[in-house]
């Protein structure tokens, strides 16, 4: 048998969801060391991002393979400061593909025009750095 819920008394309410300040107007957003709002630009950074991966699904991903989509998504994923760094072993491992494959999906994606090599990487030097575009380059 369910028991009817009782109501609570005056004075013993919860807690408000969304604390508020003394003036009755939501707490401001938390500043940083700067004295600029936090959270604002990361929610943009983040739209941003969609619309590139959006452009690249709408626009792009119908006339590449499955080897080619892999990378460019691992890339993409792995993007910070507008460049992505790895290694091609790593990225055979993340694609589940042969170190060859990976080869020849990176020389596809750059000809399209969807991948750029800012620094070649190699024994000693470093990650390959990788800048992702979502579209295909006009003369591709």
């Amino acid at each position: 048998m369910v028991s009817e819920p009782k109501p609570i008394p005056v004075g013993q309410e919860p807690p408000p969801l969304r604390p508020s300040s003394p003036n009755g107007r939501p707490p401001a957003r938390h500043q940083g060391n700067d004295g600029k709002a936090k959270g604002k630009p990361a929610r943009r950074r983040a739209g941003d991002r969609f619309a590139l991966l959006n452009a690249f699904v709408d626009f792009t991903l119908a006339g590449l393979t499955r080897n080619e989509i892999a990378v460019w998504l691992v890339l993409y994923r792995d993007t910070k400061d507008g460049t992505a760094g790895t290694s091609q072993a790593d990225l055979a491992r993340r694609a589940g593909v042969s170190d060859r494959t990976i080869r020849r999906a990176l020389k596809r994606l750059e000809i399209a025009g969807l991948l750029k090599v800012v620094y070649r990487g190699g024994f000693r030097r470093g990650l390959t750095r990788y800048r992702v575009c979502p579209l295909k380059t006009a003369g591709a």
